[in-house]
């Protein structure tokens, strides 16, 4: 009976840990969208449509024409501008695969996830 027990419960911690193992896959999957091991900017603006554009398209020259290897992907949060700056930013995501666009809330949930991940 005692043998019993300790399989029940040897196979119930398994499945829970296969369980855990599964859900922290999906969460970094689709929560994070991350590519691989990288380097990941996160660039926070508000209200820089004079200024994101070059400052973005400077940085993405460095990056391609320099050669830099580490750095996977540019995620660049719009803190709720209230002028051009997010059209700026949907148009830079366009045109480049490496930028990721999003609000301060999906930020927040990717950072979370991050720190989740971790602990």
């Amino acid at each position: 009976m005692s043998e019993f027990i300790l399989h029940t419960l040897f196979w119930t911690l398994a499945i829970y840990g296969l369980i855990e193992f599964i859900k922290n896959v999906i969460t970094i999957y689709t929560c994070t969208k991350m590519r691989a091991k990288g380097i990941y900017m996160i660039i926070a603006v508000k209200n820089e449509e004079d200024r994101i554009e070059g400052f973005l398209r400077s940085l993405l020259f460095k990056l391609i024409y320099g050669k830099e290897e580490y750095i996977k992907e540019i995620i660049v949060t719009d803190l709720d501008s209230t002028d051009d700056t997010s059209a700026i930013l949907h148009k830079l995501k366009e045109e480049y695969d490496c930028i990721t666009t999003t609000n301060w809330k999906e930020c927040k949930e990717i950072m979370e996830s991050i720190k989740g991940v971790k602990n």
